[in-house]
Formats: structure tokens, C-alpha cells, sequence
């Protein structure tokens, strides 16, 4: 394959970010463009890549905690971003008696 083609992937994964796209969608893309431009890196680096690129809410809460695998990372996100979403607001303790 031509240079020019790998220079665009390469230029797709560095301007990758996760903007509109969920959690899973955004590491998913990330995934196949690393796969699609042969790029092979140490895990600290694509984790480091990953959490460049996310949202800034999001990735203050990921700031916050220790991980060792990029999966176990969207994971952890991913959970979190759920629980806030959907019990925020929303948890009862029924009324007192």
C-alpha cells in the first residue's frame, strides 16, 4: 500500500476523538484505526491516547482512578457513566413509616 494512504491513516487516528460517539463506539473506532494504520504500541501509550481524546467530563473521572488495561478502563467509564446517567436524581429510599 502506497504511503499516502498509510499518512491518512495515520493523520485519522491522531485527530480520532470522542465527541458525539458513546464510550464504546469511540474505543471501538479507536481499535480499527490502530488496527487499519499497523500501529502497535505499549498499552500505556494507547491508554494514554485513548483518554486524550475523550470528553472532558469523562475524562476527569477516569483521572481519578488507576488502570492497567485500556479494556478494564472503558469498562470502569463506562459503568460510571450509566450509574450517573440513570440513578442521578432518581434514587429512593421509599418514605419513612
Amino acid at each position: 500500500m502506497s504511503g499516502h494512504y498509510y499518512r491518512e491513516l495515520y493523520q485519522r487516528l491522531h485527530n480520532l476523538s470522542q465527541g458525539t460517539k458513546s464510550i464504546d463506539e469511540y474505543f471501538k473506532e479507536m481499535e480499527l484505526a490502530m488496527i487499519r494504520a499497523n500501529v502497535k504500541e505499549d498499552r500505556e501509550t494507547s491508554m494514554a491516547r485513548f483518554m486524550n481524546k475523550l470528553n472532558h467530563d469523562i475524562a476527569h473521572i477516569v483521572q481519578l482512578y488507576h488502570y492497567v488495561e485500556l479494556e478494564e478502563m472503558v469498562h470502569m467509564v463506562v459503568k460510571r457513566r450509566w450509574c450517573r446517567n440513570n440513578l442521578n436524581g432518581r434514587v429512593s429510599f421509599g418514605k419513612a413509616k
